[in-house]
């Protein structure tokens, strides 16, 4: 199966991300999850098949696991506790009744946007074949940068390392997976096929694309900041679930904060601008510095701004780390977990912190 048709249709590529008629409870009910926070599982784990497959179809279901990895790690485990207590599943492991709910449900969503894709991923194996294009390996790539974001500011633009990182962003991929199931192919070759997690690509971030997807797209009437399940959950009018997303959220310097709040604006493909005052760790700026846009800017490729001055919610360079670290007050999601939720919110639209 080619996906170059699929990627090309990226105008609705958010669109698998919305759930429709789940059984959502009548108001916010924190997943029953938790194991604690703890740092990426390492490159060389190996891929377990079974949750593959899972975080494939939770992404195609709406409730993102952060990166496909292949590995049962807590962002994992917690879209699938959501899933499950959304759809009225015992919340556990990944048992048989859960598997078949969750094909059940992805082929639904999938079926209801059948027309505007011109590949479906319903019934479609978890993996597909992706032939790389020349705009996939034209750059510009910044190979190097750095931490400290008074050097970070020097560079023109915060572009993706290389190709394969980029390919693996918008396949929803940890980097590891990606070569992983590709361990000789040349990511820098237009041309060569490589193996991908067969989802919905990420959102358009063209600012211009992004913006005219956001007018089309189904509202939430309100988003959930989950503090202590590093979760984000967007509802509609009648408080069904729309989509659920891992966060990080807060950090001992600048924590998140409470109560309730109200998208401001949202700004795609955004500068960066750090200050001193924050005193952020491992920062050496002694004014303000402001860095330049790209998918490896601090905040991504999208900044939801709130109504307290200085939070927001925003994209990540680090995928992997998402759910996992600390995020200097904001509420820290996938790039493309924030392109699909910047889609689904408009200027006052609420944001309700749960501790």
């Amino acid at each position: 199966m080619s996906l170059n048709g699929f990627v090309a249709g990226g105008s609705v590529a958010g669109a698998l991300l919305i759930v429709a008629v789940l059984a959502a409870p009548p108001a916010y009910a924190a997943p029953v999850v938790h194991r604690a926070a703890t740092a990426p599982h390492p490159q060389a784990s190996p891929i377990d098949a079974r949750v593959l497959q899972a975080q494939v179809l939770l992404v195609r279901a709406g409730f993102s696991p952060g990166t496909i990895d292949g590995r049962d790690g807590d962002n994992f485990t917690n879209a699938l506790h959501a899933f499950q207590q959304a759809n009225g599943l015992p919340v556990g492991r990944l048992d048989e009744a859960t598997s078949h709910r969750l094909a059940a449900v992805s082929n639904q969503v999938s079926n209801q946007v059948s027309n505007q894709v011109s590949n479906q991923v319903s019934n479609q194996p978890v993996l597909a074949d992706y032939s790389i294009q020349p705009r996939d390996v034209a750059g510009p790539f910044s190979p190097v940068i750095p931490v400290d974001y008074t050097r970070m500011a020097r560079l023109p633009q915060l572009s993706y390392r290389s190709p394969r990182q980029e390919l693996a962003e918008r396949f929803r991929m940890s980097e590891g997976l990606l070569a992983g199931l590709n361990p000789n192919a040349n990511f820098a070759q237009s041309g060569t096929t490589i193996r991908v997690a067969n989802v919905a690509p990420m959102p358009d971030p063209d600012p211009k694309a992004a913006a005219a997807a956001a007018r089309e797209a189904p509202k939430a009437a309100r988003v959930v900041v989950a503090k202590r399940d590093h979760a984000v959950l967007a509802f509609d009018a009648d408080n069904r679930l729309m989509g659920y997303f891992p966060a990080s959220i807060g950090s001992a310097e600048k924590p998140a904060p409470s109560g309730t709040l109200e998208v401001r604006s949202v700004d795609y493909d955004p500068d960066y601008t750090y200050n001193p005052a924050y005193r952020f760790r491992g920062q050496t700026a002694e004014r303000k510095v402001t860095v330049r846009p790209g998918p490896n800017n601090p905040v991504g490729l999208v900044w939801i701004a709130l109504s307290e001055k200085g939070y927001g919610i925003h994209g990540a360079p680090d995928p992997d780390t998402v759910g996992k670290a600390q995020s200097h007050g904001c509420i820290r999601l996938t790039n493309w977990d924030a392109l699909t939720l910047a889609r689904m919110v408009d200027k006052g639209t609420r944001v309700d912190f749960v501790d």
